[in-house]
Parts: structure tokens; sequence; C-alpha cells
């Protein structure tokens, strides 16, 4: 030990200094640290370091020790604060050493072992240090990217904060030395979503006017990698400068890539030290910005930091504990007693050991690699050193594992146990989950609407899905009524036989023919096995899908709405099947919480990015999460619908008054010889609060298309009030939309009405396309009576009608007359006939167009076609306007094509709503908003369905349909108790266009009294006889009487 006492004694001698140096650096070289005395001594060199008369040298020594590597490392620590010191000295020789020593150490440093000299370099970079000495110090972080770049990036979270200070310094030499260090540190964080934004954020880091902007390339990035501690420590300094910019879309765009960031933090502890930075300044945003949208988005963030913060307290910590290993090193190691210089060694090592754990260098060779060189010298051997650092790896191992959940004590065969992300297109659904299955168990898959449910089954049965078997070895069943247009004209049993998995298996076609009878198709039957699959209701579809995965004996299936469009008794028929597969294993997406409790045994749930497992049916997981009642409880529903108001109709005075009637109405499809519906007599009002329910097959839908004019009745009629507005969707409602889907939702409900407001889907119907007769009587002339202006006498002239121009006024009798054009006249318009009239001479469908064009006209004049209006509605309709606007309609999961298809139907303000199977597709929360829309909305309401909550809860008039003959039940006088004078309802007074002007609107003109109108008639001929200009009342008025 003298020796090196001796050595450090001669620093201060001048002529002995500088032999004195190389002697204590060869002493450490060849005999280590412990026999030459370094590590006793240390702290001596340390003291020399910062004494004038010994500095130079002593600088010189630490830089030459420092070239040695791991040996001496644990001890040069000590002398890094007077190191860094000594660089701001006013002696230059001393200054030179200075930074020579803290360029060495940078340099030499083990990568495991740079996590130890932080502190002090730190330390060095407050306001009060000399610039000089900051400088040095964060030109050793800079060399620190070059050589330990992953464990650099491991320490950014708080590096970045340290160097960003420095860059906000009025020092140039140290804002650019903090520059181009913090371009280094950026240059390690290792996330490719954000590499290319490494300058934007160093910009913005040093030009603040400059945050808008590139705040706007920020919210252009997808991020599809896990979100890590050292990405956070990127972008945070970004998203704070964001969040306190003074403009609202600047602090909304921060807002919004938070919430999108953290959604991909697998471990909420790497974001629990940028939380109390984040926090504050959300929630400070969320309580001042004015606007509602951005405030709304901004507490969407403010929920998703507090979820994570909620998470990160409740995480198990597996990062590594210095204090922890260094007691497993004290007890491991060999000897009773630890000397002052093993304690040092032990403090280092367990530096390098938590910065392997953090890395995951956790093999024995890495281990043994990094810790020989410390440890070694307070071992007996190599081997002696080995052992105990192989013990104290066991137990950091151990210290690595999270807690599992307990397995499930069954021995159920494991089908998957895989880990994976889901994206569809840009969105990320499902990231870095986790699934595990098990032979014969059933699974619900639970949800909200785009939440990613078919995605994943898609996915999963094309082979998609990371990590989940092949299937060739297990074989996968997507069920889905899934027929496609080209194939709607073959049978039941060629369908089924077309289909290219049954053909891979080579199925005979008896079987398929056996198969399909268990399921109902029989010749006697509803449905029958040789009519073509067009002919098929809704439930008919389904069951023919099962049917064809029955044939396929797969041993995992995927069932998307199996009981859509199905009947009870069907329902009934599909959970037992279910039930009964012991050796299949179901995965089922449903909104029928009957199926998810008498058929699951676990529940999936897709929230936050992850697919969690639960044990048990639908009510053992709502008491885990009693936020899940939002899936099947409609009253739980936070999600509200709007639809727009229908408004008054010309004519209809009372709620009760029928605006459409079928009355003893018979149809039979072409090709069948029995009807479909027999004497169909039904009417629907604007107070008609209807449930049409009936087994599948039964004649419900069949009945609908009348009733709307998709198709005519052979025997019967069907009459629509000529100003009524009718919104109609479909039971198979994505027909509506599918030759469209290029097109965004807000561009199509634009296109659909571009015509001035005219629907131009209901103008391809059956029932207004003339048949050869109707365009044979057209032709033929026909005698039309009128006054001759000239003689007074009453003309008749046979004339043939070209066309009916588009135009309606009300006569004496108050009839409608309607603009015509003669063939052969020049006239384009000024003549009209009454509708009697053109109904004889062929033209009723005629009629119907121009009635049903200028109802709708009608509904557009209150509020105009602008993007703005139509991204409202969407709205109001569930479907966000990130989708609504931004997305094509290809990209739109089923339950946001149905928000699409109900809008878009919504949009003229219709009088009577009708929906065929409505509760297909949505989930609860949107079924729930749905109810709660059509209990506010003032218009009739129809709908078919088989969700018996639904409709019980808003119809209290049910049609019974049977067989095609139908039955009405429940309080059908209700709506003369609900027969409200029309009067009685708000009057719109203004509107508002496109371009935000308003304009006041006149409300509906009091009728005049006998006296009153003898007194404007007397009024009205005086101004006229005068030569006086009438207002625009006066000259309506003296139209409607022919005063003029």
């Amino acid at each position: 030990m003298s020796d090196i006492t001796d050595l450090l004694g001669k620093l201060s001698i001048a002529d002995a200094a500088e032999a004195a140096s190389a002697s204590l650096i060869e002493s450490v070289k060849t005999k280590g640290p412990v026999k030459s005395g370094l590590s006793e001594n240390y702290l001596t060199l340390a003291a020399s370091c910062s004494d004038s008369t010994t500095a130079a040298v002593a600088l010189k020594t630490v830089s030459g020790l420092a070239a040695l590597g791991v040996s001496a490392e644990p001890y040069l620590k000590a002398c890094l604060p007077a190191v860094l010191a000594a660089a701001s000295t006013k002696d230059r020789v001393v200054s030179a050493e200075g930074k020579n020593a803290a360029g060495s150490i940078a340099e030499h440093v083990a990568p495991f072992a740079m996590k130890g000299l932080l502190p002090a370099i730190f330390a060095a970079l407050t306001v009060e240090t000399n610039w000089a000495t900051r400088v040095v110090a964060l030109k050793m972080i800079a060399t620190f990217g070059k050589k330990c770049p992953k464990q650099l990036s491991n320490a950014l979270p708080e590096v970045v904060p340290e160097i960003t200070a420095c860059m906000w310094d009025t020092k140039k030499q140290v804002k650019t030395a903090a520059t181009a260090s913090m371009k280094e540190a950026l240059e390690v964080v290792g996330n490719k979503d954000i590499a290319h934004m490494t300058e934007s954020i160093l910009k913005a880091i040093t030009t603040p006017k400059e945050v808008p902007e590139i705040m706007h390339k920020m919210a252009g990035v997808t991020f599809v990698q896990s979100v890590q501690s050292p990405a956070l420590a990127m972008v945070v300094p970004l998203l704070l400068r964001g969040l306190r910019e003074k403009v609202t879309a600047t602090k909304r765009q921060s807002s919004v890539i938070i919430n999108n960031m953290s959604k991909l933090v697998d471990d909420p502890l790497d974001a629990a030290p940028f939380l109390p930075l984040l926090l504050p300044a959300l929630q400070q945003n969320a309580d001042s910005i004015s606007d509602p949208e951005a405030r709304s988005v901004t507490e969407k963030a403010v929920e998703q930091m507090n979820r994570l913060k909620d998470l990160a307290s409740k995480a198990y910590s597996v990062r590594g504990d210095t204090s922890k290993l260094e007691a497993v090193f004290k007890m491991e190691l060999p000897g009773d007693e630890i000397s002052a210089g093993a304690n040092t060694a032990i403090q280092h090592a367990a530096i390098v050991a938590t910065t392997m754990m953090d890395l995951s260098f956790m093999e024995d060779v890495q281990w043994i690699k990094n810790l020989m060189g410390v440890l070694c010298p307070y071992c007996s051997s190599e081997d002696e050193c080995k052992a105990a650092i192989e013990k104290v790896r066991v137990v950091a191992e151990g210290m690595l594992e999270v807690p599992e959940e307990e397995e499930e004590d069954d021995d159920a065969e494991e089908l998957c146990n895989c880990k994976f992300t889901l994206a569809y297109g840009t969105k990320i659904l499902l990231h870095n989950t986790k699934m595990k299955l098990k032979r014969g168990m059933r699974y619900g898959l639970l949800g909200g609407n785009d939440s990613g449910k078919t995605t994943l089954m898609r996915s999963i049965a094309n082979n998609q899905v990371e990590g989940f078997p092949d299937s060739s070895t297990v074989r996968t069943v997507f069920v889905e009524a899934d027929i496609q247009g080209e194939q709607s004209h073959l049978s039941c049993i060629d369908y089924v036989m077309h289909d290219p998995a049954i053909q891979a298996l080579n199925i005979p076609r008896e079987d398929v023919v056996d198969i399909l009878a268990t399921v109902g198709f029989t010749d006697d039957g509803k449905a029958k096995p040789l009519h073509a699959v067009s002919t098929l209701s809704g439930g008919w579809r389904m069951k023919l899908a099962l049917a064809r995965c029955m044939l396929q004996k797969a041993d995992i299936l995927l069932l998307d709405e199996p009981t859509n469009h199905l009947d009870v008794i069907n329902v009934a028929w599909v959970k037992n099947y279910l039930n009964s597969l012991t050796n299949v294993t179901s995965i089922i997406v449903s909104h029928d919480s009957g199926l998810l409790n008498d058929c699951c045994t676990h529940v999936l749930q897709i929230e936050n990015l992850k697919l969690n497992m639960f044990k048990g049916n639908l009510d053992e997981f709502v008491k885990i999460k009693p936020s899940a009642k939002a899936y099947f409880s409609f009253k739980e529903s936070k999600l509200k619908f709007d639809f727009p108001q229908p408004g008054p109709i010309e004519g209809v005075k009372s709620k009760g008054k029928a605006l459409m009637k079928m009355a003893n109405c018979t149809f039979t499809y072409p090709g069948n010889d029995k009807p479909t519906l027999f004497d169909i007599s039904v009417q629907v009002s604007l107070s008609s609060r209807v449930a049409c329910v009936g087994e599948n097959g039964a004649g419900k839908s069949t009945m609908i298309k009348l009733l709307v004019g998709e198709i005519e009745p052979q025997v019967g009629d069907v009459w629509k009030h000529p100003n009524a507005r009718i919104a109609y969707v479909a039971q198979h409602a994505f027909h509506h939309i599918e030759q469209h889907l290029d097109k965004t939702p807000n561009e199509y409900i634009r296109w659909r009405y571009a015509n001035d407001g005219e629907d131009k889907e209901s103008l391809v119907k059956v029932t207004l396309t003339f048949t050869p007769e109707e365009l044979k009587i057209q032709k033929t002339p026909f005698e039309i009576q009128f006054v001759d202006e000239a003689s007074g006498k009453i003309q008749k002239v046979k004339k043939v009608v070209q066309e009916l121009v588009g135009g309606r006024k009300t006569n004496k009798s108050k009839e409608y007359e309607y603009e015509v054009k003669y063939a052969g006249s020049n006239i384009d318009s000024g003549e009209y006939l009454p509708l009697k009239t053109l109904k004889k001479m062929g033209w009723e469908k005629a009629i119907k167009s121009v009635d049903l064009k200028i109802a709708q006209r009608a509904g557009l004049y209150v509020r105009p076609l602008s993007a703005k209006n139509v991204e409202q509605h969407l709205e109001g309709c569930g479907l966000n306007r990130e989708f609504g606007t931004h997305y094509r309609m290809s990209a739109l999961s089923g339950g946001q094509k149905v928000k699409v298809v109900l809008a878009a139907a919504m949009w003229n303000q219709p009088h009577i709503l009708i929906l065929d199977e409505p509760t297909n597709y949505l989930d609860r929360e949107s079924l729930g908003a749905l109810a709660g829309a059509i209990e506010r909305y003032d218009g009739g309401v129809v709908m078919i369905t088989h969700n018996n909550e639904f409709c019980s809860q808003l119809c209290p008039e049910t049609w019974v349909m049977d067989a095609g003959h139908l039955e009405t039940k429940g309080d059908a006088d209700w709506m003369l108790k609900q027969d409200t004078k029309i009067e009685d309802q708000q009057q719109i007074k203004e509107v508002t266009d496109a371009a935000g002007n308003v304009s006041k609107l006149k409300g509906q003109k009091k009728k005049l009294s006998k006296k009153e109108e003898k007194q404007l008639v007397k009024k009205i001929k005086n101004l006229l006889k005068l030569g006086e200009p009438l207002n625009s009342d006066e000259e309506e008025f003296a139209i409607e009487k022919d005063l003029i």
C-alpha cells in the first residue's frame, strides 16, 4: 500500500511528479486496483485533482488510469467532480488536463457503467457552474451517444431535461454544446416512428415560433411501435411547448398526440416520470380552452393520462434496484468483512448490473464479461468470482419476473398462445397483446364499435395474426352471412358446394343436403334447398352460413353476430348447437346478452389496445367490470344520437293522421305459386311507434318493401301523403352504400342529395318506373277542357302530355294541380292539369315522383348541404368526424357503415323512419343511443327487430306477421292519445346557409276569418285599381283568390 501512498505524495514535487504519475499508472495496470493500493487511496487522488499544486499531474494520472478500462473505473468516479471543475480554472495547463481527463473517462467508460457518471455530470450543468465546466460535461454526454448508445437511450428520461435547460442558456458556447449533445442523445432513441423528427424537435426547443408547424408534422405520424421512456423523453419537451402555445389548434394537436402515444405505452412505469409534467398542463387547458371540441379532445387526453397514472401506481416494477443488488453482492462475495475499496467496487457493480437488467442483458456470459474486471480483485480465483456473479444474476433474474395470474386448473388442450399487434390501415387496434385459447371453450369477444372485433376474427381466419397456429394445423372457420352478388342466383345447395373450403375438403353433395336438412332447409319447409339464395331472408342466410361451417368440422369457430336476423326459435337452436360443441373452440362477437350468458365460458375484452381475458359468462364479467354494462344495457349508454326533427306537413294538423297506408294488399314473388303476403292493411302516422315481429321468412321485410314502394302489390293499394318524407334503412343495409365505398361518408351524403335536396337513392324504385301499359296510355290523346280567355267559352281539345315539368300548386278545390308540357308544344311551363286528370292519363307514378322531390327539397331548406353541416349531422348519428369526413367507407367497420346509412336516410328530416333490423351490427352503447334518439324523435317509427328489449322499450304497438298474415297487438289506439296539434310544435324561425348567413322565416300564416278575408279582398282590389304594388303576402293571397 505504501507504494501508491508515496507516489501520490510525490505528485506535489515538481521534478518527481511526472515519473510518479507514470509509475502509479503502471502499478495499477500490473498489480490491479487492490494490490496497487488504488482501491483504498482513490479519495487522495481525487483531492490532488483539486489542489492547485498537484492538479495538473493528478488530472494527467486520471486520464491514464481511465485508459486502463474496467479495473480502475469504480474509483475514478470520485475524481469526476474535480475533473470537471478543473476545466474552468484560469490555469491553462490545469484546464487542458481537466478537459483531457473528462474526455478520457467518457471515451473509455464501460457502456454499462455510464449511468454511474451521470450524477456528477448533472451536478456540473447547474446555472451556477462556470460555463467552461458545463461545456465539458455536455461534451461527455455527446461522447456517450457514440460509445454507449443503448445505455444512453435507457437514461434519456433523466438526461433530456438537463440538456434542454442548457439549450436555453444565454452563453453561446453552452447553447452550442447543449444542442450538439441533444442531437447525439436523440439519435439513440430507437423508435422508428419518430426517428425522422429529430431535427424538428431540436428546432422546437430552440425556436418556439416553429412549434405550431412542427406539431402539424408530429400529428401526421402513425404510431405503431411500442412507446418506451426514451421516445417519451424525446417528444415530451415538444408536447409541453405545444400545450403552452396560445393557438388552440396547436394545443388540441398536442393533446391528440399525447392520447395516441400513451395508448402504445406497454409499461406504465415508462410514462411515470413524465406524468407530473404533462398532466398539469393538460388539465389547465381542459379547464381554459373555449372551443368545446378542442376542450373535449383535451379532456380525453387528461382521462388517458389519469388512467396511465393509476396503472403506474399499481404496476409491478422490474427496474433494476441498486440497493437490492448491493445487498445481494455483499452476501455472495467471499469474506466476512468488506473493505472500503470492496464496498466501492460493489456499488459500481450494482450500477452495471441494474443497467444490464433494464436492457435485458441477462445471459451468464454477459454478466461475467461486464463484472469480472470489477469484482475479481476481491476473490481468490476467477472461478470463485464467476460463481458469485452467477448467484447474483439468478437473483436478479427473479426480480425481473412479473407475478402471473394463476393458470386455470383444467387439462384442456392449448390451441393458441400468442402475442401480436393488429392494425387496420393506419389505425392500431391491438398492440403487443396476448391471446390464449383452449379447446372446447367458448369466448365472448367484447369491445365498442370500431375497436376491431371483426377485423381480429377476419385476420385469424386469413392467417394474418402473428403466432396464431396455421390453418393447416388448427382448422379455423369464420362464420358470416356473406352472400356475394355474383352467387345470389345459385341454389342453397350449389351455393354451399361453390365454397372453396367445401371443395378443398371434397365433401359430397349428399352430405351437404343432409346438413342443410338438419337446420331446416327441406322441400316442404319455409326455406327450400333448391331455391336461389337471393330469396332467403336474413335469418335463413345466417342458418345457411352455420350449415356451411358445420360441414368443415372446425377446431375453432369464429362467429360474427350469429343471431343477427334470427327469431327466438332459431336463437335457441344456435345456443344449443354452440353448447354441444365440447371439442370445438368458439370466439363469438354478439350484441345478444342472452347468447353470451348462456354460451360463454370466458370473456375477451378489447380495451385500450389490449385483449383482456376473464373467466365466466357475461354476468360474471360485469361483476368484475361494471362499466361493461354499456355493452348490453341501453340505459347505461353514455353515447347520444340526435336525429333532425321532421317539421310540419301542409294539410296535416294532427299527429294521428295517416301519412302512409296499405289497404288489402296481397303480394306474390315472381316464380312462386303461393303469395308471401295475404290481405295486409296497415297505416302509419307521425305518432306511430310500431314493432313488426315474426319468424324468419314470415314476410316482415316484404311488407315493409311494399309500404315504402320498393315493390308493388298484385292486389290492393299503397298510398303515401304527397308531402311526407320517408327514411328507410333496409335489412341488408350496406346495399345503400356498396357502390360508393371510395367516397367518405360526408362525400356520399353530399352526392346523394346534391340535386336540390332530391334523394338519388329514392328515385330508382320499382314503383316509380312506368309499365308498358302506362306508357301506352300516356301516348294516347286525352280530351282536356279549358275556358278560352277571349270568348269565355269552354273549349275541348285532345292532347298528349309529354312530361311533368316539376311544378305543383293548389286549385280552388284545395286539390293539387301539376305543371305539364304537352307533346309538340314549345312552351316549357305554365300549364297545369289536375291530379285526377293526370292519373287517368297514366301519370300517377310521375305525380308521386314530383311529390317526392318537392317534399325532399322542403327538407333541405332548413339545413343547406355543406360539408360542415353534413359532418355535424354524422356526429349526431354517432359517427365521429374523423371517420365521417376523413375515412373512405371501404375502411369503416360494420357498425360505422350502419351509422352512415342511418345518417344518410335521416338527412332530409323525414316524417317517418322505417328500420329493418336496426339492432344488427350496432353495439349496445350505440343501440342505447339509437333508442334515446327514437324516443326524442317527433316523427313516426316502424321497425322490424328480433331484439325484444329494444322494441319493448320503444313501441306500444306491435304488428305480428305469421306466414304472410298480419295481426296487430298492443295499444293500437295510443296514437289517438298522442293526438297533439302540430300547431303547438315550436316553429322554425330562422335558417343558416352554408356560408353562415341567417335568414328569418315567417311562421305559419294565421287563418283569416270570413270578415278579415272580405276586407283584404277589398283592399287588394283598390290597390290594383290605383296601380299600387302588392306586398308578398297580398300577392300570394290575390293569386290564390284569382284576383290577378
